[in-house]
């Protein structure tokens, strides 16, 4: 397969950046941010057109509400560009020492990845972020967004690229613009190091089956919030509350309500009043709809990420009826209980296989800036390499450099010298 251009410069990039200072990195990430606001009034003119044309296209609303870039959008991507700078840098970390020989020392050191392709939703600010993350970590970045976010994402790129001409080298970040574009990125194994979809699970696995780059998946957030029959009620309801309507069309929000047969009797009728008035359609299986009206809720309910204002409830007789239908129908993104029982919590964190598992708070806190990392590339609900949100840490692997004075093996042979693996 023929070599694009952009891959090839953003493996030449990928060599540059990974020589950089934590110092120049930082310049770079602020010259981001100078540029950011010098162009804002650009960049908030073409969002306006994608909005408009998303709007004629009757994109949903959350969806328009997460493709919207505006000044508070603005605010809290430079709120990210400024946490991201305060961290430490995340290469050249020793994970091991080890003397395996008087004089050769061996050592476990964090480094980049090389060239990263990201394909991610129409949300403009996602651009800025998983750029910014992966400057930080020392990695070139090939991004695709939505289709809807095209005028707003060429508009930040370009003030990305200015904010850091003095610094960077050319191709650090690239923005594809076509399904051809990604079709390409598929072949390009000479040059990209690692794939990273955000989506369905049929466009990870898609992605998966066409190219022979690893790839990270961040797929769907099929996300549960268990209420346990020990739960605090009051506190129940503000934690659902928070968990289904903070944000819809988010891959964290609660998507499905476990409730325990012998607490849901007190528990449905507040929750449901609460969860109305925010304007949330009720799913429920028939036990539900005896205690509170709301739609019958099918077998294709459970295994549904509505990303809308629509909650599928069931009640359960059990923690571990709860924790089965979990493991079954869940994406392993995020999943709580609520519960003052610390038998129950202990036994629902060991049980629950996901990415993430709360107890007695909200799923929305399943994020990159949330969790301190500066922003994310997205959660990964995957066992390997990294899992959860993906932060700077998890765009790092490492190698192994040993340091020695002439030793050879064939002296271990002979027994000249001899190991001594101690630790340093």
């Amino acid at each position: 397969m023929e070599q694009k251009q952009w891959a090839l410069d953003a493996r030449q990039a990928s060599y540059k950046l990974a020589a950089l200072s934590l110092e120049e990195r930082n310049a770079a990430l602020r010259g981001i941010q100078d540029a950011l606001k010098k162009h804002k009034e650009a960049i908030f003119a073409q969002n306006a057109l994608d909005m408009t044309e998303a709007e004629q296209d009757h994109l949903p609303m959350p969806l328009l509400k997460r493709l919207k870039f505006d000044e508070a959008k603005l605010t809290d991507v430079l709120s990210g560009l400024d946490s991201l700078i305060a961290l430490p840098d995340p290469l050249g970390k020793i994970t091991l020492a080890r003397e395996l020989t008087p004089g050769l020392n061996l050592y476990r050191v964090s480094c980049p990845i090389g060239v990263i392709g990201v394909v991610f939703e129409s949300r403009p600010d996602a651009l800025v972020q998983i750029a910014a993350l992966c400057l930080k970590s020392g990695n070139a970045a090939l991004l695709k967004g939505g289709r809807e976010a095209l005028r707003s994402n060429r508009a930040l790129m370009t003030a990305m690229q200015e904010g850091t001409k003095a610094i960077l080298p050319n191709g650090w970040a690239a923005l594809l613009e076509t399904r051809d574009d990604v079709n390409d990125m598929l072949s390009q194994d000479e040059s990209i190091d690692l794939i990273i979809p955000r989506g369905s699970n049929a466009f990870v696995k898609y992605i998966m089956e066409h190219t022979s780059i690893p790839v990270m998946g961040h797929a769907e957030g099929l996300c549960h919030t268990y209420v346990d029959a020990s739960a605090d009620i009051d506190m129940a309801v503000k934690v659902v509350v928070d968990a289904k309507t903070q944000a819809l069309a988010v891959c964290n929000a609660t998507e499905t309500l476990l409730v325990h047969k012998d607490i849901a009797a007190a528990f449905l009728p507040k929750c449901a009043e609460a969860l109305k008035a925010k304007g949330v359609e009720l799913r429920g299986d028939e036990r539900t709809r005896q205690i509170i009206p709301c739609n019958p809720a099918t077998d294709a309910d459970w295994d549904t990420e509505y990303l809308d204002a629509i909650l599928s409830i069931k009640i359960v007789d059990s923690i571990e009826e709860a924790i089965a239908h979990i493991n079954r129908h869940g994406s392993h993104h995020t999943d709580a209980i609520l519960a003052r029982d610390e038998v129950a919590q202990k036994r629902f964190l060991s049980g629950v296989d996901s990415a993430g598992v709360y107890v007695n708070c909200s799923t929305r806190f399943a994020d990159g800036f949330r969790y301190g990392f500066g922003a994310e590339v997205g959660i990964a609900t995957g066992k390997l390499h990294a899992r959860g949100p993906v932060g700077v840490e998890g765009l790092c692997t490492y190698k192994y450099q040993l340091i020695g004075s002439g030793q050879t093996v064939a002296e271990t042979v002979s027994g000249t010298i001899t190991y001594t693996h101690r630790d340093l």
